[in-house]
């Protein structure tokens, strides 16, 4: 009886303390639910509800550039496109999309390297690549780097040296095209649209590829552009390039562009004007935000609607521009048919409006041999990017200057005779006599500019005895052409602008006599028109610009949108001389043109514009492309012309150059012929339009 009672009451006991424990966790669970009900339920609340946000960046067309008469010069030309945007996902998830994608394009597979292919074949044999390096290796590798990253690297570089040419053999026609894919995945920057393929995409690619983005993450179907020349070569040089969206930023500006927004794979002007003008073609990026709620469900908004970039309008009148071009090229052909020509290779001319700056032309035309045939070159920065010694042209200058410093005043004579320098003997073209500034610009005198510039210097002269003169007097002569535009940069709205070449030897008397008739520092053609244009205006060294507006981008073909910003003239710096002083430079510049013994009389007499001018013929040594062919300096002659018409109420002024035109004694007189017919383009073209107008 006592041991069935003990039973009786031991079972009662272990069934209480069952359910007392039972009570105790689920007391406890139900304090930890109130806990986590109080003190997280916000937090948990907020989660279930969060949404991811991911904002996207998409480029747009760059803005178009037109000449001055409303013609396009450079567009853009529409192309399709497939891009990926990288939005964190891993790389077994980015292989696995652009599988997916291979089934629906063709991708080139000509960019895959070696080293892709072992990375690709790694990633899809990773049981192989691991039994690549032993046990035993890793454990030596693992005893040297305790680091992770380091120890990884070691292994990495170790399976990438034993994977064998049959092994990447395997790697079929269609595992090419996709690590081609996958590979153009990878190289893109996180949350931001990368090309896949804009290379002639088809209409079907781009078809199924959108029928199909929702099995596609990141994949987008879109429109990219190319830049298109309506006028060909034409100016390219001056036009600048674009990068590609493969190139991207510039290594050089990377800080630069990264600091003001821009992504790593957009496209930029890389020189000149694309490049001068990057702030204003660029063009307004479109933003898009994808939220993405707890559920998957995917919502887009535009936050910012992209725009084109602004349009610039060019002073250059392409028509005029494209005469020019053709002009040049068919003198330089027809002077190389001619003896002593053997370094002519290239010409420039530069039209401007001398009252605003405008450069209505700039070309430049050099002939290149290449496998053993004779090319023409587009050469226009050769303007501003070379400078040569420029001959007589810079005469009126030095007579400005002699006015200035008193050394002579209009109507000065002097006797036109050979100066001699101890033993060195210095003289004109043909000896004149006694003459006074204006014959000494129309028959370009050679001594009476001599004889100023040593009045400028206060030189005692006596013919035959040495000749003092200092630094200071260089620095004199130079200051003062500077004011024209000579020696120093023009202030043009282009990069690489060159000032030109001053002499070092300041202890020669005679280089300081050079200088004043264009045979010792170098200038370039741009310069030359700006000199030009401060005579002809009367004194106002303007800033010579391409540019001439810029405008809103609109989507009507053929018109242009509103004015945003235009370029107005301006005045860099007035010139240090009276208005009678340039007066009389003008005349003198006008007899060069229109009086019988003037040294472009020939060429430009009778002219219904009625021009001024003065021609240059510099003594030089050929400094050019052959220099190596030869051991000893080439003695050659530099031409050169500047012009500026109507001489009484100038509208346009004009520089041409002609290098290395020839070495002996026949002048082919390429600048006056180059000259003669530019300015007979302009005027010609100037009455046809005129006349369609009425």
């Amino acid at each position: 009886m006592t041991l069935g009672n003990k039973k009786k009451r031991t079972l009662p006991i272990r069934l209480n303390l069952i359910f007392f424990a039972v009570f105790l966790l689920f007391s406890a669970l139900i304090l930890r639910l109130g806990f986590v009900q109080i003190v997280y339920g916000d937090e948990y609340k907020r989660k279930l509800e969060r949404t991811e946000d991911v904002t996207v960046d998409t480029s747009v067309p760059r803005g178009k550039i037109y000449d001055s008469t409303g013609k396009v010069i450079v567009d853009n030309s529409a192309k399709n496109a497939i891009t990926y945007t990288n939005t964190g996902v891993k790389s077994d998830e980015m292989l696995k999309t652009a599988e997916t994608l291979a089934k629906y394009i063709t991708k080139d597979t000509k960019k895959v390297t070696e080293r892709d292919k072992q990375d690709y074949w790694i990633m899809k044999h990773p049981d192989e690549a691991e039994a690549l390096v032993t046990d035993k290796e890793k454990t030596a590798l693992a005893e040297k780097y305790t680091d992770s990253d380091e120890y990884n690297s070691e292994v990495y570089k170790l399976q990438l040296h034993r994977i064998t040419e049959d092994e990447l053999k395997s790697i079929s026609k269609n595992d090419l095209e996709v690590l081609a894919i996958y590979r153009e995945f990878a190289s893109g920057y996180k949350m931001t649209p990368h090309i896949v393929k804009n290379d002639e995409v088809t209409d079907k690619e781009m078809a199924v590829v959108s029928e199909n983005l929702t099995s596609l993450k990141g994949v987008d179907t879109t429109t990219d552009w190319d830049r298109s020349y309506a006028f060909g070569n034409t100016l390219r040089s001056v036009l600048g390039s674009v990068s590609s969206s493969e190139e991207g930023l510039p290594a050089e500006s990377l800080s630069y562009y990264l600091s003001k927004g821009y992504s790593l794979n957009d496209r930029v002007g890389k020189s000149y004007l694309e490049l001068e003008y990057e702030d204003v073609l660029k063009g307004q990026k479109e933003k898009v935000r994808t939220q993405t709620d707890s559920d998957g469900k995917e919502t887009t908004e535009v936050i910012t609607e992209g725009k084109r970039g602004n349009d610039l309008v060019l002073a250059i009148d392409m028509e005029l521009q494209q005469k020019v071009e053709d002009i040049i090229e068919k003198q330089l052909k027809s002077a190389k048919q001619m003896s002593g020509t053997k370094f002519l290779d290239r010409a420039y001319v530069v039209l401007m409006n001398p009252n605003t700056g405008d450069v209505l032309t700039m070309a430049g035309k050099r002939l290149v041999t290449e496998n053993g045939k004779t090319k023409v070159q587009d050469d226009a920065l050769g303007n501003l990017t070379t400078s040569y010694n420029v001959g007589s042209v810079v005469k009126g200058a030095t007579v400005l200057t002699g006015y200035k410093y008193g050394a002579i005043s209009p109507g000065t004579v002097i006797n036109d005779t050979t100066v001699k320098i101890g033993d060195t003997e210095k003289k004109s073209w043909t000896q004149m006599g006694p003459i006074n500034d204006l014959t000494a610009l129309m028959r370009s005198s050679n001594v009476y500019m001599f004889q100023t510039v040593m009045k400028i210097a206060g030189a005692h002269y006596v013919y035959g005895q040495p000749l003092s003169v200092d630094a200071e007097d260089f620095t004199k002569m130079r200051n003062a052409y500077a004011q024209y535009g000579l020696g120093i940069r023009t202030g043009i709205d282009l990069p690489n602008e060159q000032t030109g070449f001053k002499g070092t030897d300041t202890s020669v008397p005679g280089k300081l006599l050079d200088i004043a008739i264009g045979q010792y520092d170098t200038y370039t053609n741009m310069q030359l028109a700006q000199y030009i244009s401060t005579i002809a205006n009367g004194g106002n060294r303007m800033e010579p610009h391409i540019v001439k507006e810029i405008r809103s981008p609109v989507s009507e073909e053929g018109e242009l949108g509103a004015i945003v910003d235009s370029i107005e003239p301006k005045v860099l710096n007035t010139v240090d001389a009276k208005s009678e002083w340039i007066e009389r430079v003008q005349t003198g510049f006008k007899m060069v043109a229109q009086s019988p013994k003037g040294t472009a009389y020939t060429y430009l007499s009778g002219k219904s514009y009625s021009p001024a001018a003065k021609t240059g013929t510099a003594e030089a040594f050929y400094d050019g492309p052959q220099k190596s062919n030869y051991k000893t300096l080439q003695e050659v002659m530099n031409l050169s012309l500047v012009s500026y018409a109507p001489s009484d109420n100038p509208e346009v002024a004009m520089a041409v150059l002609v290098p290395w035109a020839y070495n002996g004694s026949v002048d082919n007189k390429a600048n006056l012929k180059i000259g003669e017919q530019v300015l007979d383009a302009y005027f010609d073209l100037k009455k046809e339009r005129q006349k369609d107008e009425k």
